[in-house]
C-alpha cells in the first residue's frame, strides 16, 4: 500500500496535464486538420505569414493564392493559417471574368 501511495501525486499530476494540455491541443489539430481538407476554390484565406489571398487553384500538397490581378503565389496547404470567407466557385469565375474586362 506504500508504494501505491507514493505514486498517487505523479498520477494526478498526469491527469491533470492531460486536462489542461495534451487535449486541447489535440482539439486543436483536428479542427485545423478538418479546415484545410475543407479548402476549396474562391476561398478567402489567410497565410501564416499573413498574406490575404484568394485560392485560385488547389491540390493535395499546395495552394495557389491570387493576392492580386494576375499575381498567384504558391504555398504549401499546411501554411494556411485562416479562412475568412467563403465564396461559391461561381461567384469566384465572375468575379475574375469581371476584373480581366
Amino acid at each position: 500500500m506504500q508504494g501505491w501511495e507514493s505514486f498517487l501525486p505523479l498520477i494526478i499530476m498526469f491527469v491533470i496535464f492531460y486536462f489542461l494540455l495534451i487535449r486541447p491541443q489535440q482539439k486543436r489539430n483536428k479542427e485545423r486538420n478538418a479546415m484545410l481538407a475543407a479548402l476549396k476554390k474562391g476561398d478567402k484565406v489567410t497565410t501564416i505569414g499573413g498574406m490575404h489571398g484568394v485560392i485560385h487553384d488547389l491540390d493535395d500538397t499546395t495552394v495557389t493564392l491570387r493576392v492580386a490581378h494576375n499575381v498567384h503565389v504558391t504555398f504549401e496547404r499546411g501554411a494556411v493559417n485562416t479562412v475568412i470567407s467563403s465564396a461559391p466557385a461561381a461567384a469566384q469565375e465572375k468575379q475574375e471574368k469581371e476584373e480581366s474586362k
